[in-house]
C-alpha cells in the first residue's frame, strides 16, 4: 500500500510574479475541495511573505501558520526531489521553462508525482514529450504542459466546441479579444522573455519535430482556409491577426492523442486574436517588424529583454499590471466551427455551423491561476477520467474526459454556446 504523502498539491515558485497569484487562488479552493497544500521556493522569507500578502487579502489569517513552506531551488537537484517526494502533485510556476522547467519536470517523474505548469513554449512542451513521455506512462504519474491561458481556453474551447455540435467537427478557428478597462493593462516581462527566446530558436523547433516523428494528421472534410497576415474579421467587425501564441502548436498536440488513441475525428484548427481599426493596425505593423528584425540577431535580443516597455509598446513590463488593472481587465474566445450533421467519412461542403465562447477575467494572472489550479484538482479528484497511462500530455488529451470545463464555468472561465444550427 502506497505511504500517504503530506501533501497533494505543492506550489513551487510561489513567490514570483505569477506564483503569488496562484497561491491565492489555492488558497481559494483548498478549503472547499479538501485538500492538503505547501508552498516552495528558494527563499523561507519571501515564500513567508507571500503567504502573510494572501492571508490579508482573502481574509485568512490561518494562512500564515497552517501552509507549510519548502525550500527548493531549481539549481540543487536534491532539493527538487525533497519536494516532489512529498506532494501528489506539483503547480510549477518557475519560467522561462527553456531554461528552468526540465529539472522539475525530472525531479516530479523519478519520484511518481504529477506536475503541472503554464508553459506557452513549444519547444520546452514537445521536448519533455521526447525526454519523459516514456518515463512518466512508466511511473504512472501525468506531466500536464500550458494549463495556464496559454492554452487551456484554445485547447478545451476546441473540445467544448466539438460536444456541442450535432454532428462532426471538423475545421475550427478561434479569436482572441483582449479588453483592458480605464487603467490599461500589461504583462510581466517573463512572458516577453519566453517569446523572444522561442521566435528566435525556431530551427530547433523543427528539430525537435523531426526527432519526435510524428505522422501527418489527416484532413478530414473540407480544408479550412488560412486568412492574410491581416484581414477584416466581418463576423466580429474587427481586423486580426494570427495568434503568435502556443494555441496551435497545443491543440494540435491534442488533436493527434485523441485521434490516434481514442480514433476520434481530428479538428483542424487556426487562431487569431481582433486588434481592432486601422490604427492599431498600423502600430502593431511596425512593432512586429521591429520585434521580428531585432529577435534574429543577439545584440537586438540583448535590447528587447532590457527595454521591453519600450519595444512593447509599454504592453510588456518588469512591473507587471497592478492590482487596478487586473480588475478591470477581460478575455474572449469566440470560436466559429463548422462540420457534417452526418456520416463518418465527411466528403463534400460541409452544411453544418456552430459559435461557443469562453470568457473570463484578466488572462495572464487571474484567468491563469485558476486555469491551473483547476487542472491540479482535475488530476486529484478525476482521476477515473484520465487517460489510463501517464505520459506528457497537452491538456485537451489528459482532461478530455474529465469535469475540467465544469469546474472552470464555476470558478469564472466560462464556456457558452453563442449560436447553433437548428437539429
Amino acid at each position: 500500500m502506497a505511504t500517504r504523502r503530506p501533501f497533494e498539491m505543492v506550489v513551487f515558485g510561489a513567490s514570483g510574479f505569477t506564483g503569488q497569484y496562484v497561491v491565492e487562488e489555492v488558497a481559494r479552493v483548498a478549503a472547499q475541495e479538501e485538500i492538503r497544500w505547501a508552498v516552495a521556493g528558494r527563499s523561507s522569507e519571501k515564500l513567508q511573505a507571500v503567504l502573510e500578502k494572501a492571508a490579508v487579502k482573502l481574509g485568512k489569517p490561518e494562512l500564515k501558520s497552517e501552509v507549510a513552506i519548502i525550500l527548493s531551488d531549481v539549481s540543487d537537484p536534491s532539493s527538487l526531489a525533497n519536494m516532489a517526494k512529498q506532494t501528489a502533485v506539483v503547480l510549477n510556476c518557475v519560467g522561462p521553462y527553456r531554461f528552468y522547467g526540465e529539472p522539475v519536470v525530472k525531479a516530479c517523474v523519478e519520484n511518481g508525482t504529477s506536475c503541472i505548469d503554464i508553459s506557452g513554449e513549444p519547444q520546452f512542451l514537445e521536448g519533455m514529450y521526447l525526454n519523459y513521455n516514456d518515463k512518466a506512462e512508466e511511473k504512472g504519474v501525468y506531466i500536464v504542459g500550458s494549463c495556464g491561458f496559454d492554452s487551456i481556453p484554445a485547447d478545451m474551447g476546441v473540445l467544448f466546441t466539438r460536444n456541442n455540435l450535432k454532428g462532426t467537427l471538423t475545421a475550427l478557428e478561434s479569436f482572441l479579444t483582449i479588453k483592458f478597462g480605464p487603467e490599461g493593462s500589461c504583462i510581466h516581462d517573463g512572458t516577453w522573455k519566453s517569446a523572444i527566446y522561442g521566435l528566435s530558436d525556431q530551427e530547433n523547433l523543427k528539430k525537435l519535430r523531426r526527432q519526435i516523428g510524428h505522422k501527418p494528421i489527416p484532413v478530414i472534410g473540407a480544408k479550412l482556409k488560412r486568412r492574410g497576415a491581416v484581414f477584416y474579421c466581418n463576423e466580429l467587425q474587427q481586423y486580426s491577426i494570427p495568434f503568435m501564441g502556443a494555441d496551435v502548436a497545443v491543440v494540435k498536440r491534442t488533436q493527434r492523442y485523441l485521434h490516434t488513441h481514442l480514433q476520434e475525428t481530428p479538428v483542424q484548427y487556426a487562431a487569431y486574436a481582433t486588434v481592432g481599426g486601422i490604427g492599431s493596425v498600423i502600430k502593431l505593423m511596425f512593432a512586429g517588424l521591429l520585434f521580428l528584425m531585432l529577435v534574429k540577431f543577439n545584440f537586438g535580443r540583448k535590447l528587447l529583454i532590457k527595454y521591453p516597455e519600450f519595444f512593447s509598446g509599454g504592453y510588456f513590463t518588469k512591473e507587471g499590471p497592478t492590482e487596478k488593472q487586473m480588475e478591470g481587465s477581460s478575455f474572449e474566445m469566440t470560436f466559429f466551427g463548422e462540420g457534417y450533421s452526418s456520416g463518418k467519412d465527411p466528403q463534400g461542403k460541409p452544411d453544418v455551423k456552430i459559435c461557443t465562447q469562453v470568457k473570463g477575467p484578466e488572462a495572464g494572472y487571474v484567468a491563469t491561476p485558476i486555469a491551473m489550479v483547476q487542472a491540479g484538482v482535475a488530476l486529484l479528484k478525476d482521476k477515473s477520467s484520465l487517460p489510463k497511462k501517464g505520459g506528457v500530455y497537452s491538456p485537451g488529451a489528459v482532461f478530455s474526459k474529465t469535469k475540467l470545463i465544469d469546474r472552470l464555468n464555476k470558478h469564472g472561465i466560462e464556456f457558452s454556446v453563442i449560436c447553433k444550427p437548428e437539429a
